[in-house]
């Protein structure tokens, strides 16, 4: 039971009546006890909040930063109308900051036997399945002095997507996969390394595309047309030990790995290459395999949306024996990891020549652009002293994606702004020029 202010107030204004009219042991008892009958018949009066029926309906996805509506149909079997205060609770991080308690509130009035919808409109603000806590109704009687109070469990899961904000570059993307594919109006032939058809020379065209067989038959000057390779294999691997758990700016690294791994499956899939994904650290975390283009995404998403850095040290040889066994042929595999200087040189630079044996390798990294800016400040002592240690900082970073190179592996260490459109520009490059 709960009292409500109404209660406190003619509280209040019983010992004013006390005090001016019946100031005695009796007006006392008899104010306070026509209060407590009063009260009584109230909560006998309200509807039993205990013996509510609830469903739930709504969406079950929604991506980071966007808006979900979950519904809550509320049913009162009793022969009392409910008059009542729902909260429909959900975890801190399902709303906006400060919004939590007028969205999660709702006032309700039922007639006996019938139902009525509460909408809770959610706006998420870390990735990952949000679950409904519990509903908490607190029934009144028609006196308003008083409530009977229940708690139920109404069960409702809603995953909530990465954001995808590298998506507005896919666009551009697929305009230069277009041009190497041949099917736009440029002067010069598609880039590529399979033959596609013969076609009639136009000027521009590069003569050493001239095929003179076809040519010598045809009577007519026949050029070659060429595409990118096609049905290529990729694979996707996400460190998500701890070095995947740093934070740039708001966000950990790991989100700003998964951006640009969506971009880059997005377009591979548009070009016909096969995409698979793994996520490891000691152990597998997520895996995606042998999905077609049309259901790639859908796939991708709902399999990174519930993962979460590890705080331990990834297992070197694990992933590399993980990613032996899902890489059975020839494969562009796409490293996400850190260019920390001890992880990368002790554990994972030494296994790395069996990968690049008959893969490409193409390391991806995310680097702090708050180092680049300590790096230019001169204006303070305090200023210099940052700036030596952010210069430090990128030559150890630079050494090793050297030492990386050297190796035949292809190195991205661009900030979480430009991680995705930089490593889909490096995967273009690989197919126009035949090394997938």
């Amino acid at each position: 039971m709960a009292l409500t202010g109404r209660t406190a107030l003619i509280s209040a204004l019983g010992a004013l009546v006390v005090g001016f009219a019946l100031p005695s042991w009796l007006g006392i008892l008899t104010v306070q006890l026509v209060l407590l009958l009063a009260i009584l018949c109230d909560v006998a009066l309200a509807a039993p909040a205990r013996k509510l029926l609830f469903t739930r309906s709504g969406d079950t996805s929604v991506r980071l930063t966007g808006e979900a509506h979950i519904h809550l149909t509320v049913t009162n079997p009793s022969r009392r109308p409910l008059r009542a205060q729902v909260r429909d609770a959900w975890p801190p991080s399902s709303f906006q900051p400060g919004d939590d308690i007028p969205a999660s509130r709702h006032a309700l009035n039922v007639p006996a036997g019938e139902r009525r919808r509460l909408t809770t409109t959610l706006h998420p603000t870390r990735r990952g399945d949000h679950h409904a806590v519990r509903v908490t109704v607190r029934s009144y009687g028609p006196l308003g002095l008083a409530a009977r109070q229940g708690n139920h469990h109404v069960p409702w899961t809603l995953r909530v997507l990465p954001p995808f904000a590298s998506r507005k570059h896919l666009p551009a993307k697929l305009a230069r996969l277009r041009e190497l594919d041949g099917r736009t109006s440029i002067l010069t032939r598609g880039e590529g390394t399979e033959f596609d058809s013969l076609r009639d020379y136009t000027p521009g065209d590069d003569t050493r595309s001239i095929d003179w067989r076809a040519t010598a038959r045809q009577q007519t000057v026949a050029v070659r047309t060429w595409r990118p390779e096609r049905d290529r294999r990729i694979l996707l691997v996400l460190e998500t030990g701890r070095t995947s758990a740093g934070r740039v700016g708001d966000t950990p690294r790991l989100d700003a790995s998964m951006d640009a791994a969506l971009l880059l499956a997005a377009l591979a899939a548009r070009a016909g290459d096969r995409v698979d994904l793994l996520a490891y650290d000691r152990r597998i975390r997520a895996s995606v395999q042998g999905r077609t283009s049309r259901d790639l995404l859908p796939a991708l998403t709902d399999a990174l949306a519930p993962l979460e850095p590890e705080l331990v040290e990834a297992d070197a040889r694990g992933l590399a024996a993980t990613i032996h066994r899902h890489a059975t042929r020839r494969s562009l595999i796409v490293l996400f990891t850190g260019l920390d200087t001890a992880p990368m040189e002790e554990a994972l630079l030494p296994l790395l020549p069996t990968l690049t044996q008959r893969n490409e390798l193409i390391v991806a990294a995310v680097a702090d652009p708050r180092i680049e800016e300590l790096a230019a400040g001169r204006h303070t002592p305090q200023a210099v002293y940052a700036a030596a240690a952010a210069e430090q900082t990128r030559a150890a970073r630079r050494h090793t994606a050297d030492r990386l190179r050297r190796h035949g592996i292809t190195v991205i260490d661009s900030t979480p702004a430009h991680l995705a459109p930089d490593l889909a520009d490096a995967y273009l490059t690989l197919k126009s020029t035949g090394r997938l």
